[in-house]
C-alpha cells in the first residue's frame, strides 16, 4: 500500500523572512558548500581521479588543495565509491597522496572507500532505487560522498536521454535534503563537453572541466587547465580559471599552480617578441583585441618587451 505523502506547508514572506536558518557552511571553500552538488569532468586519462582523490583526502583531513585555491577548514566524513578502478591501482594513488600532505587524518574513519575489488557481487547499479539503497547503511554520519565515476556507477538508461538522468537526480536531491553533499566525477564526450543529456547541470551548484592546455605534452603527467562552467555563489577571481600540474620530488607529489591570466600573459609576450601583430597573437591566444593591446602596455611599462 503506497504511504500517503504529509500535506504540503507553504510558509508567507514573513515566516520565511523569519525563520533562524543558519548560514550555508562551506565544505571546500569555494566550490563545495554544505548540502551541495558538484560535478567534475574531463577527457579520459587527464587526472580527474587524481583530483577527486586528492578532494577527498584534503576534505577529509582539513586543509588545502591547489596552493591555497581550495580550503577545507575543518575535518570532515568523506565515503569514495570507485567504480572501476583496481583496488591496486587506487592504493598506490592514495598512499601517494597519504605521503605527500602535509595533514594526517585525525580520525582514519574520516575518509571510507568503496572498491569493486572487495564487493562478492561488485557495485550494484546506483541509478536504481534497490542499488541506492544498498549503500544507505555506509551513509551514516557522511558528509560528502563521491561517486567515481558517473558511468560505471550509474548505469541504468541511456545517458543522452533527460529522462534517464531522473531517478539519479531524485535521489541526489533527497541526499541534499539529508545533509549530504555530492561529488560525481564523469567522463567527458567526443566534443569536449560533458556526456549526455545537459539535465545533470540544472540542480547543481558547481560544474568543474578539466581541459589539457595548448601546449601539453603526454610526458607532464597530470597538467591541466581547471575551469568552472557552473559556479552558484562564488565569482570574480575565485571563479578564475588556473593551470595544476602534478610534480613529483623526493618522492613526494605537489601540485604547481599557475593563474591562466599570467600563463597567457608569458604566451603573449613569445609571440610579440617574435614579431607577431596584436591582431595575430588575439587569434593565437583567443583573446579580444583591447585585452592584447592592453597587455602589450602593461609589459612595455614593466620591462619585458621593447
Amino acid at each position: 500500500m503506497e504511504q500517503t505523502r504529509p500535506p504540503l506547508r507553504s510558509l508567507n514572506v514573513r515566516e520565511l523572512l523569519e525563520l533562524e536558518i543558519p548560514p550555508r557552511e562551506m565544505i571546500l571553500n569555494p566550490i563545495l558548500p554544505a548540502q551541495g552538488l558538484v560535478m567534475l569532468y574531463a577527457p579520459r586519462g587527464i587526472g580527474k581521479t587524481h583530483v577527486a582523490l586528492w578532494m577527498a583526502y584534503t576534505i577529509a583531513c582539513g586543509g588545502e588543495m591547489f596552493g591555497n585555491k581550495w580550503q577545507c577548514e575543518k575535518p570532515y566524513k568523506v565515503l569514495f565509491v570507485d567504480g572501476e578502478m583496481p583496488a591496486s591501482t587506487l592504493q598506490m594513488r592514495l598512499s601517494s597522496i597519504v605521503a605527500s600532505s602535509e595533514r594526517e587524518l585525525e580520525d582514519v574513519d574520516n575518509l571510507k572507500i568503496i572498491t569493486p575489488d572487495y564487493q562478492e557481487k561488485g557495485i550494484p547499479d546506483l541509478s536504481i532505487l534497490s542499488g541506492q539503497e544498498w549503500l544507505e547503511p555506509h551513509l551514516e554520519g557522511i558528509n560528502l560522498l563521491i561517486l567515481d565515476n558517473l558511468s560505471a556507477l550509474c548505469r541504468s538508461g541511456r545517458e543522452n536521454e533527460s529522462e534517464s538522468w531522473n531517478p539519479l537526480q531524485g535521489w541526489l536531491l533527497k541526499l541534499r535534503r539529508k545533509g549530504i553533499s555530492v561529488l560525481f566525477v564523469h567522463h567527458a564526450g567526443k566534443g569536449g563537453d560533458q556526456r549526455g543529456t545537459s539535465k545533470k547541470e540544472d540542480i547543481l551548484d558547481t560544474v568543474i572541466v578539466l581541459r589539457k592546455p595548448n601546449d601539453y605534452d603526454p610526458k607532464e603527467g597530470a597538467r591541466f587547465v581547471v575551469y568552472y562552467e557552473k559556479a552558484r555563489g562564488f565569482y570574480g577571481d575565485e571563479a578564475k580559471s588556473f593551470e595544476a600540474w602534478l610534480k613529483g620530488e623526493n618522492g613526494k607529489m605537489t601540485w604547481q599552480v599557475q593563474e591562466m591570466e599570467d600563463l597567457q600573459l608569458n604566451s603573449l609576450i613569445e609571440l610579440y617578441k617574435d614579431g607577431l601583430k596584436q591582431r595575430e597573437i588575439a587569434q593565437e591566444l583567443g583573446l579580444g583585441l583591447g585585452t592584447v593591446n592592453r597587455w602589450i602596455k602593461r609589459a612595455k611599462e614593466e620591462g619585458k618587451v621593447e
